[in-house]
């Protein structure tokens, strides 16, 4: 299929349909991206009243037990989450892309769970977990490990049927021909996995991979909603670790809880997450990208 070329007509009008999106890109992030990164080296309670004070604020954060405790359960979090997320996803993709009576049905109700708001979904868990915790004394907010395996349980309920239908779609980008002439060769199952569909998938993997990591990195209400941080642990500093707090929830609460004097401290953590989540997900992207097979 050939390229298509913009003629220089084409090229006139292209504006009229790119700027307007280029406008809103413009006032809806750029804008609030560069002056929220200058926010965060000022002190302010209103932002119209904001002081420059350099660099306070980033030494501040990293020395704040809090957000080092948050950076840490939340990475972990990002990568158990994108592990047991895609495997059961890429497994339910395999299996109800068959042709067999009812797939639809299944599909949907794998679905399902993604159309539910993560606040709703939060407190609809953790009256499950309550009714199943109660009968061996414990909570998942007494417990940090509890926590953590609660918040990942709700993440694979909510976003595995998502990935599913990417990874359906992947597989049914499949040249046919393809697999016709493996199973002509005698290629067994494996085989036809790991040499045909996965090298053909790896776009819908990148994709995949790129959702998972950046929203168990972004997790934020059903945090919230399920364990708000609990348990606590107060330092002898008297400052207090919530241990099952992610970033996104640090950063709120630094925000909204601990006072106006620290909002620059919120916003030089706001500017931290944006860096290392972009990071991060750039490095995945430029990894996956490399692998993917040109049909």
């Amino acid at each position: 299929m050939k390229p298509t070329i913009l003629t220089k007509p084409m090229r006139k009008w292209a504006w009229l349909f790119l700027g307007p999106m280029l406008v809103c890109f413009g006032i809806g992030f750029v804008w609030p991206f560069l002056h929220g990164t200058y926010l965060s080296f000022c002190r302010f309670l209103l932002v119209r009243d904001a002081e420059w004070i350099g660099g306070g604020n980033y030494a501040a954060a990293f020395s704040d037990p809090s957000f080092r405790s948050a950076f840490g359960f939340t990475a972990v979090f990002a990568v158990v989450s994108v592990i047991l997320i895609n495997i059961p996803a890429f497994a339910a993709a395999l299996a109800l892309n068959r042709k067999f009576r009812g797939r639809n049905l299944y599909r949907a109700v794998f679905f399902m769970p993604n159309l539910i708001g993560g606040i709703v979904l939060g407190h609809l868990w953790s009256m499950i977990f309550d009714g199943i915790l109660a009968g061996f004394g414990t909570s998942i907010l007494l417990d940090a490990k509890l926590g953590f395996w609660g918040m990942i349980i709700v993440l694979l309920w909510q976003q595995v049927g998502y990935m599913m239908i990417i990874y359906i779609a992947g597989l049914q980008a499949i040249p046919a021909d393809m697999m016709e002439a493996a199973e002509i060769d005698g290629a067994s199952g494996s085989q036809k996995l790991f040499r045909i569909i996965i090298p053909n998938m790896m776009p819908a993997i990148t994709i995949c991979l790129f959702l998972t990591l950046t929203n168990g990195f972004k997790l934020f209400d059903q945090n919230l909603a399920l364990t708000a941080g609990q348990p606590f642990i107060q330092q002898a500093d008297g400052t207090t670790v919530r241990t099952t707090e992610m970033l996104a929830l640090n950063i709120y609460n630094t925000f909204y809880s601990q006072g106006p004097s620290n909002r620059g401290i919120a916003q030089a953590k706001a500017v931290i997450f944006f860096v290392t989540v972009a990071g991060i997900s750039l490095i995945q992207l430029v990894a996956t990208r490399r692998k993917e097979v040109q049909q």
